[in-house]
């Protein structure tokens, strides 16, 4: 006998998600057979994009590993010390101190 099955369990959380939805959503008359049909479609639905989430979080590790992988092999084969300068810029500043010396003119001036 195989060692997995080839149906994975659902969890019981999503399962009660999708009995919540499907109530949610019930129609007056709508059997419970018909909610319960409902209620597996919206569980397949969950479990194919926590399929799909899995499969994106997987990916963005892995090219997260090889970034760091080659970050790591750029620094041991050559140690390079970078300073960043930061630099702020004076132009807005003296934009600043122009236009509020304007106002002051223009106001003392039709005052």
């Amino acid at each position: 006998m195989s060692k997995y099955s080839k149906k994975q369990k659902v969890s019981d959380k999503t399962e009660e998600d999708a009995l919540k939805i499907a109530r949610a959503t019930q129609r007056p008359g709508q059997t419970k057979e018909q909610t319960k049909l409902i209620s597996q479609g919206i569980q397949k639905g969950i479990e194919q994009y926590k399929k799909k989430h899995k499969e994106k979080a997987r990916e963005l590790d892995k090219k997260l590993n090889k970034i760091k992988a080659s970050k790591s092999t750029a620094e041991s084969s050559a140690t390079v010390v970078e300073s960043v300068i930061v630099r702020t810029s004076v132009l807005p500043w003296v934009l600043l101190a122009i236009s509020w010396a304007c106002f002051v003119v223009c106001y003392l001036k039709f005052a």
